[in-house]
């Protein structure tokens, strides 16, 4: 069964940091792309970082550029998404998914992920 899980979430004060996880299990990541999105309250889905399946392209949403940094092993078949200067804008359920549609690594557009994880649950708050 192919399924991803997201972890490493928790609550943090603002300026802190968290490297969230996204482990695939039942399958290998070696030959995705991946992405992380995410959904604040009250707030639609939206694309936070992807990457390519075999790390050579990434891209960042606006308001992670110099904050977050995706990366991979794909020997641990894992993506993980390192969050510095945490903001309380960045408060909201994190998703990994994988790339189900086109073949763009550099575009990050959540319509053409699929097999979401349940998400991680990240607070920034003094």
């Amino acid at each position: 069964q192919l399924q991803l899980v997201e972890s490493g979430g928790g609550s943090v004060q603002p300026g802190g940091s968290l490297r969230l996880s996204c482990a695939a299990s039942g399958f290998t990541l070696d030959y995705d792309d991946i992405g992380w999105f995410r959904q604040a309250p009250g707030k639609e889905r939206e694309g936070v970082s992807c990457i390519s399946s075999i790390g050579d392209i990434t891209t960042y949403a606006d308001s992670g550029k110099g904050r977050f940094t995706i990366s991979r092993d794909n020997a641990k078949n894992t993506v993980y998404l390192q969050m510095n200067s945490l903001k309380p804008e960045d408060t909201a359920v994190y998703y990994c998914a994988i790339r189900v549609e086109g073949s763009d690594a550099s575009m990050c557009r959540q319509e053409e992920y699929g097999y979401w994880g349940q998400g991680t649950q990240v607070t920034v708050s003094s």
